[in-house]
């Protein structure tokens, strides 16, 4: 459990969870604008058996993959209280490096699996980033199909207007913002379940949906389109794995209580509601969302949507930005520009190239199809390969970290696995009318950041091949080479030897510094790490003041130089931060004709190494106490 989670008083818990309401459910909170229209576009009979069946599917979907999978088992898989895909791929590494493998190829290639599983559930994560805003803002705008037909022609427009905003404001920080985004959802969620229950009134018989016989019996009666539909039906569950991801900000605790006690009941009661509708006029279906309210309140209503598909939008920009900064941290991703928008959150960061670039994706998305409709064909992929991810991640968890039962274990995967693949097969269907998109996407990123993983092995393995050790180095008559006075902190890479720059520092300037620091920063496979165990210090070396500092952070944490050198100073070395010299690298890398890097990966890596934001901004080193000394690699 949460450590988080298990430290809130009642009144705590109350007040996460009323946050959480603003933040983690926005986007399964805008489904009941599209999902339950998409059902029957697709050519299903409007009827009682029909809609009661369709309305059983939705049931039975939030039950099982929403409440049952991730509020239930999954968020059960936190990370020291973090969630998201990560997080989930970090405890499924710790996981299998507690085996004591033998084979230490078989742990090798345990690790790349679940390294590139993790990569592909991000990758599509970032898919999903980019049609939630489009979609969500869309099928809020086109209420203006039903308030004011005359002005259907400006839906696109006041789309793009509204998405425009919400990326120029990033830069500012949602924090300020983001006080008010609770009121709005939780004014949002209790009008969803009234607008449920006016309708429900009035045809009371469509709760017996709760009844699976209706789901089983319309799949049965209408065989392979059955199937078809669940395309559509995915659409309701859409925004699960926000549950998970923002665990780290709210708690277990809140964010289920919030689910169960307010958020499931009322987005069940707008689904009836709609179904309701649909069995009293079969011809509200050109917008069964904003036909369950009445004419005087068409308007508010589309402000409100508005506003909520904006939030919903909001939640899932933050959260590619938070899952950038993650891959960044691990070493799967360039070093790019990171702001901290929050001076109390922690996890609240802006990372300007994402946010443009998202900004850009949406608006061509908006321009090329147009209508909500048209995405939903688009948008199923990208959430059910998700959804997949986490599936078999959290069966390695429970596998090798929590030792289930092979019964425990076997029944959670397959019973998960069966829905998400019905979900993911009707969907694959939807490939031609959209679907390539987020597959597009999620490949395009999957192979940007494989090639810069490969890129940077071979890095490793190049510094590696040319590291000097210590005692080679102690035997070239060191005693010869003049000393100046001051430290000399040299960063690298390499948690072995003396580093690169070390030798060409020697080499062109031949003299050695009175103190000389290796700093190393390694990341770790858990979210934070406290100061005392921040940093290792370690004397090396017979004949001079060499010392090996490594500094340890999480994955969610920002590495901080002039802060670990205080630090150091608290340890006990000698350093006055102030006049200490940095000696960084700068890197040109090349490739031999006989490089292993394939050929179409090699540009590729040049162009993100090259363009990967300096270490000197990204470790908060002070700039002015900074030599880079060139280094020519080819790997």
């Amino acid at each position: 459990m949460s450590s988080h989670s298990q430290n809130q008083s009642k009144q705590q818990v109350t007040n996460l969870a009323l946050g959480a309401i603003g933040v983690v459910f926005g986007d399964i909170g805008t489904s009941p604008l599209y999902a339950l229209k998409e059902v029957f576009k697709d050519g299903v009979p409007i009827d009682t058996i029909h809609v009661l069946g369709v309305l059983s599917l939705i049931f039975w979907s939030l039950t099982l993959v929403v409440t049952t999978k991730y509020a239930i088992f999954i968020m059960r898989a936190d990370n020291k209280g973090e969630g998201g895909i990560m997080a989930l791929m970090a405890l499924a590494l710790q996981g299998i490096k507690k085996i004591e493998s033998d084979h230490d190829n078989e742990l090798k290639q345990k690790s790349a699996f679940i390294i590139i599983l993790g990569l592909l559930g991000a990758s599509l994560f970032f898919g999903d980033s980019i049609i939630t805003p489009a979609i969500s803002v869309l099928s809020a705008v086109e209420g203006l199909q039903i308030i004011a037909p005359s002005l259907t022609h400006y839906i696109i427009p006041i789309t793009i207007a509204v998405l425009g905003g919400l990326f120029i404001i990033q830069a500012k920080g949602t924090g300020k913002v983001g006080k008010i985004f609770s009121p709005i959802m939780i004014f949002w969620f209790g009008l969803l379940g009234l607008l449920g229950v006016f309708n429900i009134i009035e045809q009371p018989n469509v709760l017996m949906a709760i009844n699976p016989y209706y789901a089983l019996n319309l799949m049965f009666e209408l065989g392979w389109h059955g199937f078809l539909i669940m395309g559509a039906v995915v659409l309701a569950i859409t925004g699960a794995e926000a549950l998970y991801a923002d665990m780290g900000h709210f708690g277990l605790k809140p964010i289920r209580y919030a689910w169960f006690g307010f958020v499931f009941p009322a987005l069940l009661l707008n689904y009836f509601g709609q179904g309701a509708l649909l069995i009293n006029h079969p011809d509200a279906i050109q917008n069964p969302f904003y036909l369950l309210a009445p004419t005087w309140a068409l308007y508010p209503l589309l402000i409100l949507s508005t506003l909520s598909t904006v939030i919903a939008s909001q939640a899932v920009i933050s959260g590619a930005f938070s899952v950038t900064r993650q891959a960044i941290q691990l070493g799967y991703c360039p070093r790019m520009n990171i702001l901290h928008t929050s001076g109390e959150a922690m996890g609240q960061v802006y990372v300007p190239a994402i946010n443009w670039m998202l900004m850009i994706s949406v608006f061509i998305l908006v321009i090329s199809f147009k209508s909500s409709s048209a995405l939903a064909s688009a948008y199923g992929i990208a959430v059910t390969g998700t959804m997949i991810v986490d599936t078999i991640l959290a069966f390695i968890i429970f596998k090798e970290l929590w030792h289930w039962s092979k019964l425990s274990r076997l029944t959670f995967l397959s019973a998960f696995l069966i829905v998400d693949l019905t979900f993911l097969l009707s969907n694959s269907l939807k490939i031609p009318t959209g679907g390539w998109l987020p597959l597009v996407i999620a490949t395009v990123l999957f192979l940007t950041l494989t090639t810069w993983i490969k890129g940077r092995a071979l890095l490793s393995q190049y510094m590696d091949e040319r590291r000097t050790m210590i005692e080679e180095f102690e035997e070239r008559n060191i005693d010869d080479i003049p000393t100046v006075a001051g430290t000399a902190i040299y960063l690298t890479r390499t948690l072995h030897g003396l580093p690169q720059v070390f030798l060409h520092n020697l080499e062109h300037n031949h003299v050695l510094h009175k103190q000389i620091i290796v700093l190393s920063i390694v990341t770790t496979n858990e979210p934070y790490v406290d100061e005392a165990h921040l940093l290792k210090i370690r004397r090396f070396g017979k004949h001079r003041s060499f010392y090996r500092v490594k500094l340890y952070y999480g994955f969610k944490q920002t590495a901080d130089v002039r802060r670990a050198l205080e630090l150091c100073v608290q340890e006990g070395l000698d350093i006055n931060p102030k006049s200490a010299s940095f000696f960084i690298g700068s890197e040109q890398v090349f490739f031999r004709n006989k490089s292993p890097m394939p050929k179409w990966r090699r540009a590729l890596f040049k162009f993100l190494f090259h363009n990967s934001s300096s270490a000197i901004e990204f470790f908060k080193i002070p700039v002015d106490r900074v030599v880079e000394l060139g280094i020519r690699i080819e790997l």
